[in-house]
């Protein structure tokens, strides 16, 4: 079997330039991808009331960058909360498919009005600034409560899959689903990986993006914690379509930078990964309110 690893090279703090209502929130889960022209990189991000401020539980802004590390957002938010009750709340949790023959589904966490209850909805449209709401994309069931936070790939065969993570018996957890097309319909299927006993991610696993450019053996880059939610980075690497896992890792990858604030909750969550030029780049939150980009390494032997 072939045995994968990776090394982090350097972590660098990401700059979101963008209008007030923007720039007095706190932000995470940047979904970055590449754009339609060379060195464009676009982003969808959550932006959340900063601590001890009223508001909704996130608006979901698009922003653009040349070097993938200061970017500029739009001016106002491209995914709000309301009118209908599902989302009324807040929308979190930014995932973008691009389609190819044009288009975007964007899946994120709808909050309810009354803060209690997410759902995974999603928008489409032929561009970011024209996403049209169309409701769940995948519903919960009594075993799996607040399904959200998807990560969506096509396999090697043209099979669509989506990993998820869940909450139940007060601990998140990861399942996966079977579409027939990127925007569904979406079946439960089954539990792909399960927390480790003794280990830094021993109870809480939560979603994160996939380096796909070896379709054989794709990685994810998931979320783990302990019953206390100390949040960090590791990876779990699958078969082609997402039957079995044939490697992880043991420590995390990433835990969380020091931060200049004593306060600040110990948790480091990725979001998107962006691969090509001669670089892999994770990009991730800490502490629920900063964004940074890790220039990662992979080694086979």
């Amino acid at each position: 079997m072939v045995q994968i690893d990776f090394n982090v090279e350097k972590i660098e703090p990401v700059v979101m330039r963008g209008p007030n209502p923007l720039a007095h929130r706190d932000l995470m889960s940047p979904y970055v991808w590449k754009g339609p022209q060379d060195h464009e990189y676009q982003m969808m991000v959550r932006a959340v009331p900063r601590l001890g401020e009223e508001g909704d539980t996130g608006t979901i802004w698009y922003a653009t960058s040349k070097d993938g590390l200061t970017f500029t957002a739009t001016d106002k938010p491209a995914i709000a909360p309301g009118p209908e009750p599902e989302d009324a709340g807040g929308c979190e949790d930014p995932t973008v498919v691009q389609l190819q023959g044009g288009g975007y589904v964007v899946y994120y966490t709808g909050v309810a009005a009354d803060r209690r209850h997410g759902e995974m909805l999603y928008a489409a449209g032929p561009s970011i600034e024209q996403l049209q709401k169309k409701g769940v994309a995948m519903a919960s069931t009594p075993s799996e409560g607040n399904v959200k936070e998807a990560t969506v790939d096509r396999t090697k065969a043209g099979g669509w899959r989506m990993f998820y993570e869940y909450a139940a018996g007060g601990a998140s957890l990861i399942g996966l689903a079977i579409g027939k097309d990127v925007a569904g319909p979406w079946e439960h299927e089954r539990q792909p990986f399960a927390p480790r006993e003794g280990a830094w991610d021993n109870f809480h696993l939560s979603t994160g993006p996939l380096l796909t450019n070896d379709k054989d053996q794709p990685v994810m880059f998931y979320n783990g914690a302990t019953q206390d939610a100390r949040w960090r980075i590791g990876w779990i690497a699958f078969d082609a379509e997402y039957r079995r896992v044939v490697d992880r890792c043991i420590e995390p990858l990433i835990v969380p930078p020091p931060s200049p604030d004593r306060m600040d909750i110990d948790i480091a969550f990725a979001a998107s990964i962006v691969f090509g030029g001669g670089h892999t780049w994770l990009y991730f939150s800490r502490a629920d309110r900063a964004l940074f980009r890790a220039t990662i390494r992979r080694f086979k032997g």
